[in-house]
């Protein structure tokens, strides 16, 4: 997990009402997100793949490659969410090397879960 002290100098955060989508699959993708409070699912083709809780990072192949989400994250309760915009990202990946490693490692976990769940027909 990536430590969210990392996170504290944000001042960009979005609250997001339970119920309510940080984004949805296919929406234009450009910057990561950091769940400060609050519990919130990902689901890909409708299905959840991970339930995100305080200090939990998305959004973060958006930030890396700009493109469309390939996932939807929805609030199951109320939540606030910390903005890192790519100034940030890459402030933070001079700074602190390891989290961009942090970062790939996550992003290749969730490739694999994303791909196990959907091969598996769970």
């Amino acid at each position: 997990m990536i430590p969210v002290e990392i996170f504290s100098h944000n001042t960009a955060k979005i609250k997001t009402p339970a119920g309510q989508a940080l984004f949805r699959e296919g929406d234009k993708g450009n910057q990561m997100y950091v769940l400060e409070t609050g519990t919130a699912e990902v689901l890909v083709q409708g299905r959840v793949v991970e339930t995100l809780e305080h200090g939990s990072i998305v959004g973060e192949m958006g930030l890396v490659s700009p493109g469309p989400h390939s996932a939807s994250v929805i609030a199951k309760t109320d939540c606030e969410f910390v903005v890192v915009d790519e100034k940030r990202f890459q402030f933070l990946v001079q700074q602190t090397p390891y989290f961009a490693i942090q970062v790939m490692r996550l992003m290749a976990e969730r490739l694999r879960a994303t791909n196990n769940l959907l091969t598996s027909g769970a």
